[in-house]
C-alpha cells in the first residue's frame, strides 16, 4: 500500500491510500467514507478483499489528512474531487462504493461521470434527507459549534452501531469516536450543510451501471425506507437489508459488505473489458 496526495480542481489537497493491483487487469475499486470519518473507515472491507482488486481509499475534503478549505461544499464538488484522484492515478473508471455521506457522493459522481462509474455500491445512504433536512443538519452543526464534537459523540455511536456490536467491540467504537473527535468544526458544519441541501433524486433514473443498494436493518439515520426509494428509482438495482446492523455496516459487518461489492467488481470489470 502506498499513500499520496492529489490536487482537486480548486487546488485542495486530497490524501489517499492506493492498494496496488494484485495482478494485471484486476478490477479497480474506489471507496468513499462516511461523514466526519476518514479512509480508515474501509480497513475491514479492504482486509476482506485481500488481493482481489486494485483499491483506492481517500479522505474527502475537510476530513482526515485532506485539505480543509471553508465551504460551501456540495456533493458535486466532492464528486469532482474523486475524479481528480482517479485522474492522478491514471484510472479511467472504477467500481465506486460509498457509505452514508460517501453514498451521496457516489450518486453525484455516477450522475456526473457515468462513464467512469462501472458499478456502484450505495451503502447506508439516501438520495434526499427530506424537506426539513436543511434546518436539521444545520441544527446539528450549531450544536457541535456550541458544545464541541464531544457533545455529539454518544448520539453518534448509538446511530453508528447496533447494541450488540457496541458491547462486543468497544475498541472499534472508541477508535471510530476518536476519528470523529479530530474533525475541524468549520469543515464539519460545511459538510452537514451539504448533506442537508443534497437532493440527488433526479439523477437516479439515469444510472445504467450495476447498482447494489445496501442498508442495515436497524439504520435509523438513513433508513431502509430511504434505501428502498433509491432501489425503486434505479433501474435494475438490487436491495439488501443486513439483519441486526445499524448505520456503519462497512465497519460493523465488513464481510457482508464485501459480499455485496464482489459481484459489482466482476460486472464492472466485464463492462470495461
Amino acid at each position: 500500500m502506498s499513500e499520496g496526495t492529489a490536487r482537486a480542481a480548486d487546488g485542495c489537497a486530497i490524501a489517499f491510500s492506493h492498494h496496488p493491483a494484485p495482478r494485471e487487469g484486476a478490477p479497480r475499486l474506489a471507496l468513499i467514507h462516511s461523514l466526519a470519518l476518514d479512509r480508515s473507515f474501509w480497513d475491514g472491507v479492504i482486509a476482506e478483499l485481500g488481493g482481489e482488486a486494485e483499491i483506492l481509499a481517500y479522505d474527502c475534503r475537510g476530513h482526515g489528512r485532506s485539505g480543509k478549505p471553508g465551504g460551501p461544499y456540495t456533493t458535486e464538488l466532492f464528486a469532482g474531487d474523486l475524479a481528480a484522484v482517479l485522474d492522478h492515478l491514471g484510472w479511467e473508471a472504477a467500481t465506486v462504493a460509498g457509505c452514508s455521506m460517501g453514498g451521496c457522493v457516489a450518486q453525484a459522481f455516477a450522475a456526473r461521470y457515468p462513464e467512469r462509474a462501472l458499478s456502484l455500491a450505495l451503502i447506508d445512504t439516501t438520495a434526499w434527507y427530506g424537506e426539513n433536512a436543511p434546518y436539521e443538519w444545520r441544527e446539528r452543526a450549531a450544536k457541535a459549534r456550541a458544545e464541541g464534537l464531544q457533545g455529539l459523540a454518544a448520539f453518534q455511536t448509538t446511530r453508528w452501531f447496533g447494541d450488540a456490536f457496541r458491547a462486543a467491540r468497544p475498541e472499534v467504537v472508541a477508535a471510530t469516536t476518536a476519528t470523529f473527535l479530530r474533525n475541524d468544526l468549520g469543515c464539519y458544519a460545511a459538510t452537514c450543510a451539504m448533506l442537508g441541501d443534497a437532493d440527488l433524486r433526479a439523477g437516479l433514473p439515469t444510472l445504467r451501471m450495476p447498482v447494489a443498494v445496501v442498508v442495515g436493518e436497524e439504520d435509523y439515520a438513513t433508513t431502509p425506507e430511504m434505501a428502498r426509494a433509491i432501489h425503486e428509482a434505479v433501474p435494475g438495482s438490487t436491495l439488501t437489508v443486513l439483519p441486526g446492523a445499524r448505520h456503519l455496516t462497512p465497519i460493523e459487518a465488513p464481510a457482508a459488505i464485501t459480499a455485496e461489492i464482489r459481484p459489482l467488481l466482476r460486472s464492472g470489470h466485464a463492462a470495461a473489458a
